[in-house]
């Protein structure tokens, strides 16, 4: 029999009622393959857990860890338990139990090793294992977390580790959409995608898949699917771009409402400052994008804007503005009131036009552009956070996504 892994999100696994109804999904799947089934907390849990390690202001790493990955531990529990009632021969274990080895990143801990030859023994034995997603356990012998997500990125290791059939991801919603159906009604759910349009409508605001989770499937080929626990539908491949007949010129539109805009006006205009400021922010593991520099108006010292998470954007200033003599800035402004609206397609490639349509929708809907930043197959624009909804009805209608059959 073949392996299929099959992860399910915290709404999949929100009460005794879902996991239950999880335990039927996976009755009826094992007649067909073995599995390993990889569970978050249930809704909630987890941003429960962090609050209380908030209230009493941890920071205390290992044990922040300790507790953060506790929520996953009940949930294997539970659905093992039900399981075995419907005598499905499976097993419950937990990251150290594997192992699945990670670094010693506390709250963002990398995979570095899974002992697949230990989970290959407990598969001789067992039709399901049952396994704690989010969690690991660090060269140093501490349990650690993925970070937010991070049950996906298990799931997707697990699956290319061990030459998976396929990596199954059950969510509340029917697949992957061609934009967010809460904004527009008319949004079509898309049958096949590549791991490069995946990637990129992760990395732009789609919270349908984490981005580490998209790179890990697309580095080891790993076909991906996204369907619902709720619905007896085919949900959304993700695929190699080889096995993608036709590419749509535009497959979403994707938009972001956690970023912030960060402006440094005065620095001086000449080589290596770049280089000094993203250095800085680098080492505090700050994530950058959309970067904009120009000439200030004096002709003579330089301005630099880009984007970092709304989560981080504090920790950008303070690191800004201790280096603030090093970089000798005039001033520091940050704006969160601001959008990413993201157009991708992998069709792009090889057709013409598609920014010039992006710009003249948002004109004809007086909605003014505040960066850009392109890739071969994405065109994003920073605007106005006010404007975010109409920009996403505009673009997806500008390029016809209301109307296809995807």
């Amino acid at each position: 029999m073949k392996l299929v892994v099959m992860k399910f999100g915290g709404t999949s696994v929100g009460d005794l009622d879902k996991i239950a109804n999880v335990a039927n999904i996976i009755n009826h799947e094992v007649k067909k393959n073995k599995l390993i089934v990889v569970l978050s907390a249930m809704a909630g849990e987890t941003n429960k857990l962090q609050n209380y390690l908030d209230i009493i202001k941890s920071d205390n790493q290992i044990e922040n860890d300790l507790v953060l990955t506790s929520g996953e531990n009940v949930t294997i529990g539970l659905l093992s338990i039900l399981l075995k009632k419907k005598r499905i021969k499976s097993i419950p274990l937990l990251g150290w139990q594997i192992p699945i080895i990670t670094d010693n990143s506390h709250q963002k801990a990398k995979i570095l090793n899974i002992d697949t030859n230990r989970i290959k023994k407990y598969l001789r034995k067992y039709d399901v294992l049952v396994i704690a997603g989010f969690q690991g356990i660090s060269t140093k012998g501490n349990i650690t977390s993925l970070g937010r997500g991070g049950s996906d990125t298990s799931a997707v290791a697990l699956a290319s580790a061990l030459n998976a059939k396929r990596c199954d991801i059950y969510t509340d919603v029917d697949g992957v959409f061609t934009t967010d159906p809460n904004i527009e009604p008319r949004a079509k759910k898309i049958n096949k995608l590549t791991f490069e349009e995946m990637l990129e409508m992760s990395s732009t605001g789609a919270k349908v898949l984490h981005t580490r989770s998209v790179e890990l499937a697309m580095k080891n080929s790993l076909v991906i699917q996204v369907l619902s626990s709720l619905k007896n539908k085919k949900g959304t491949l993700i695929v190699d771009e080889k096995k993608l007949i036709e590419k749509e010129i535009v497959s979403g539109v994707s938009y972001s409402i956690n970023e912030s805009k960060v402006t440094i006006s005065g620095i001086p205009d000449k080589p290596g400052i770049s280089a000094k400021i993203f250095g800085l922010l680098a080492e505090k593991n700050i994530n950058v994008d959309m970067i904009v520099q120009n000439i200030s108006q004096d002709g003579i010292s330089a301005n630099i804007t880009f984007t970092v998470p709304n989560s981080e954007v504090d920790k950008a200033q303070i690191v800004l503005k201790n280096n603030e003599k090093k970089i000798k800035f005039k001033s520091l402004n940050t704006d969160e009131n601001v959008s990413k609206i993201s157009v991708i397609g992998m069709g792009m490639m090889s057709q013409s036009g598609v920014a010039q349509k992006m710009f003249k929708t948002l004109a004809d809907n007086s909605i003014n552009i505040l960066a850009i930043s392109t890739s071969e197959i994405k065109i994003s624009v920073l605007i106005n956070k006010k404007f975010t909804n109409i920009a996403v009805k505009s673009l997806h209608k500008a390029y016809n996504l209301n109307s296809k059959k995807r």
